[in-house]
């Protein structure tokens, strides 16, 4: 049975469907954040052709030393695609600036979906909390969502442990020391901008491929780095 994903109404315009037969590989990618180089070694490694796919799980700009190449690249390359993350958000709204953005740049932040699908795979930024149908999430809690208490950030316990029904979620946002990888859940934000791998997903292979970063921009709190349980890796 095909995907059924109903978004709340207000985002509901911001769920891009695809159809993996139109694609031979498939590449999802984590959190680049302005990390070019780390990204173009990446890519390398991937090797993508025109007749490949390659998603990103947002969080493309900020943080890191060049967003705005970054974001080149990717609006530039046709089979290249991206779902909207918290920080392509704060740009949006005007919480946030790069003085190296263009409108053109912003308005190409705006367009992107909140998530995108394909088969039984969601990807979005942030998380879903499996407690309630998607369709009562908020924007804020697509974007944002890491652990299941109320405002509880990095206390557990996470949505993405706790997740045991399908779709298959694909997300970042919440910096891992290592892969998450379970039957419902793959998460890919390694935090290549914090010092750790810039990692990607191989969605017919079943495997994670990463490199690791030239530099550290911004030293991150081992508290705010998670350690995933239950889980296994392919690196």
């Amino acid at each position: 049975m095909p995907l059924r994903l109903t978004l709340n109404p207000t985002i509901d315009a911001t769920h891009h469907r695809l159809d993996s037969t139109d694609w031979n590989n498939i590449y999802i990618i984590g959190d680049v954040h302005g990390c070019h180089e780390a990204l173009c070694r990446l890519l390398d490694r991937l090797d993508p052709s025109p007749g490949d796919l390659v998603v990103f799980v947002g969080g493309l700009v900020m943080k890191g030393p060049d967003s705005k190449a970054v974001l080149d690249l990717v609006s530039n390359t046709p089979n290249f695609y991206s779902v909207r993350g918290n920080n392509d958000q704060e740009l949006i709204d005007g919480r946030e600036s790069i003085d190296s953005l263009t409108e053109s740049d912003l308005a190409y932040l705006e367009s992107l979906p909140v998530v995108i699908s394909w088969d039984d795979i969601v990807v979005v930024h942030g998380g879903i909390d499996h407690r309630k149908p998607v369709v009562e999430h908020t924007l804020d809690e697509l974007l944002n969502t890491r652990s299941l208490v109320p405002n509880g950030s990095y206390d557990r316990p996470y949505w993405f442990e706790a997740r045991q029904e399908l779709p298959r979620v694909f997300f970042e946002h919440t910096v891992l020391a290592e892969p998450f990888d379970s039957e419902y859940a793959v998460g890919l934000d390694t935090g290549c901008v914090h010092g750790g791998q810039l990692t990607a997903y191989d969605y017919r292979a079943e495997k994670f491929i990463a490199v690791e970063p030239a530099e550290t921009h911004v030293p991150r709190p081992a508290d705010s780095i998670a350690e995933p349980h239950d889980q296994h890796s392919h690196l």
